[in-house]
C-alpha cells in the first residue's frame, strides 16, 4: 500500500508554506500605504478568492495522484506541460532567491555577525539537507518546528500589540493604495502557490478533505502573516528586524526568521525538483531540488529582490490563467482531450496572459488584473466547451 499523507500532515505542511518573511513583507507594504478602515476588505477579499482558487487546482492532482505540472497535461498536452513546467521550474529558482534573500536580510537587521552572502548560503545548505532527505522521513520534525514557530509568532504578535498600545496608525499614506490594488497585493501570494499545491496533494488520503484544509490552513496563516507586516507599521516602523528587536525578542526572533525562511524554502524547492521531473523523467527530483536551493542562493546574493515586486506579478501573470484554464476543463470538460483542445486551452491562456499585461499598466483598474485575467481565460475555455458540446 502506497505512503499516504493525513489530513493533519497537509495542513502544517500549508500552514507552514504561508509563515515566510515575504508574507509579512506583503502586509507592511500594504499597511504603510493605506488608511486601516480601508485594508481589511481586499485583504481577505483577495485571500478567500486565491484559497479558493487553491482548493480547485489542488483537488485535480489529488485526484489524478499526479504532481502539479503532471497534472495539467490533459488540458495543455504534452507540450504544453513542458512549457509551464520549465516556466515553472525558473519562477521557483527565483522565488526561493527572493525568500532567501529576504530571510538574510532579516537577520542582519538582528545584527547578526555574518555577511548577507554567507547568511543565504547557509539557509541555501539548510534547504538543499532537508530536499534531499525528503518530507516524508522528516514529517514528525516538521511537525515539530511548526509548532515552535507558530508558538514564537503568537509572541511576537502579542508583543507587537502590545507595544502599540491598539492605537493602529499607519506610518504613511503619501501613496495610498486603492481598494483593487491592496486586493492584487493580497491575492498574488496565493496564486503563487497555484504551480506547486499538487506536488503535495497528490500524496493524500482524503483528497477533498486534505485539499481543503490545506488551502484553509494556508489561508488563515497569509492573513496571519499579514496581519503581523500591518502590526509592524502600527509600531512606527516598516522594517521586520526592529519590530523584533523592539518587542524584546533576541534568539527568539533569529529562530523566528531562520526557521520561517526555510520551511518555505523547502516546499518551493522540493516543488522546483518535481516540475524538472516532469520536463526530464528521469531526472531525480531531489538531486534538481538540491541544485536549485543553490542557484538561488546565488541569484539572492546577485540582488533578486531589486525586482522583487515585478516579479510578484510576473508570476500572477502567467499562473492565473493557466489555473483559470486547468479548473474549467478540467470540471466542465469531458476529459477526453484532443489536440485542438490543448491548442484552443493555451491559446485562452495566452489571451489571459496578455490581457493581464495590458491591464497591469492601468491604475487602480476595476477588480483588478489578476481577477480580470482568470475571468478572461476561464470564459474563453468554457466557450470551447459549449461549442464541443
Amino acid at each position: 500500500m502506497e505512503n499516504r499523507t493525513g489530513l493533519f500532515t497537509n495542513m502544517i505542511i500549508w500552514f507552514g508554506v504561508a509563515i515566510s518573511v515575504s508574507e509579512i513583507q506583503a502586509g507592511i507594504q500594504i499597511g504603510s500605504a493605506a488608511p486601516l478602515n480601508s485594508i481589511w476588505v481586499p485583504l481577505i477579499l483577495g485571500h478567500i478568492i486565491g484559497g479558493v482558487l487553491l482548493y480547485f487546482v489542488g483537488l485535480i492532482g489529488a485526484r489524478l495522484r499526479v504532481n502539479a505540472m503532471e497534472s495539467i497535461k490533459s488540458t495543455f498536452g504534452n507540450f504544453g506541460s513542458k512549457f509551464f513546467a520549465t516556466l515553472n521550474v525558473l519562477q521557483l529558482i527565483a522565488w526561493v532567491a527572493v525568500l532567501n534573500a529576504q530571510g538574510a536580510l532579516a537577520l542582519m537587521g538582528l545584527n547578526i555577525p555574518i555577511s548577507f552572502a554567507l547568511t543565504c548560503i547557509i539557509l541555501a545548505i539548510l534547504i538543499a539537507i532537508w530536499v534531499y532527505v525528503g518530507l516524508k522521513r522528516t514529517s514528525k520534525i516538521t511537525s515539530i518546528i511548526m509548532i515552535i514557530l507558530t508558538a514564537l509568532l503568537v509572541i511576537l504578535s502579542v508583543k507587537l500589540l502590545g507595544i502599540n498600545g491598539n492605537q493602529l496608525i499607519p506610518v504613511s499614506n503619501s501613496a495610498t493604495l486603492t481598494f483593487w490594488n491592496i486586493f492584487e497585493i493580497s491575492i498574488a501570494m496565493p496564486i503563487s502557490w497555484l504551480p506547486v499545491i499538487s506536488d503535495y496533494t497528490k500524496d493524500v488520503e482524503n483528497p477533498k478533505k486534505a485539499t481543503a484544509l490545506s488551502a484553509l490552513a494556508y489561508t488563515v496563516a497569509s492573513l496571519w502573516m499579514y496581519f503581523i507586516g500591518i502590526e509592524v507599521v502600527c509600531i512606527g516602523t516598516v522594517d521586520i528586524s526592529q519590530a523584533i528587536l523592539i518587542s524584546g525578542l533576541g534568539v527568539q526572533g533569529v529562530i523566528i526568521l531562520v526557521l520561517s525562511t526555510v520551511t518555505t524554502n523547502f516546499l518551493a524547492t522540493n516543488s522546483a525538483g518535481e516540475s524538472a521531473k516532469a520536463i526530464f523523467n528521469r531526472l531525480d527530483p531531489k538531486i534538481a531540488g538540491v541544485i536549485v536551493s543553490f542557484l538561488s542562493a546565488i541569484l539572492a546574493i546577485s540582488g533578486i529582490m531589486d525586482h522583487y515586486i515585478s516579479f510578484l506579478y510576473l508570476i500572477s501573470s502567467v499562473f492565473a490563467p493557466m489555473a483559470s484554464v486547468l479548473v474549467v476543463s478540467f470540471y466542465f470538460g469531458n476529459g477526453n482531450n484532443e489536440a485542438k483542445d490543448w491548442y484552443w486551452n493555451i491559446f485562452s491562456w495566452f489571451v489571459g496572459f496578455v490581457v493581464y499585461q495590458i491591464t497591469a499598466g492601468l491604475d487602480s483598474i476595476f477588480l483588478g488584473p489578476t481577477l480580470i485575467a482568470v475571468i478572461v481565460s476561464g470564459a474563453l475555455a468554457y466557450a470551447w466547451i459549449l461549442v464541443k458540446k
